[in-house]
């Protein structure tokens, strides 16, 4: 592997990482199956946050009254 291969490898796992962690917490704030959307963030990126987004974020949001 180059230099350059191992950055962008370091770089992604960092991203997938981050952002199954994001999705952990938040679902756990919101008691929505924390641990599924944990290791579904853990697959790849950005498709979980979007579902994420659009599944969860936007119905809790219209149940609350909250303008987008």
């Amino acid at each position: 592997m180059t230099q350059t291969e191992i950055i962008i490898t370091v770089a992604a796992c960092l991203i997938v990482l981050a952002q199954g962690i994001f999705l952990f917490i938040d679902a756990k704030k919101r008691n929505r199956m924390a641990w599924v959307w944990g290791i579904v963030g853990l697959i790849q990126a950005p498709m979980p946050l979007i579902c994420y987004y659009f599944f969860v974020i936007r119905p809790d949001r219209k149940k609350r009254g909250i303008k987008q």
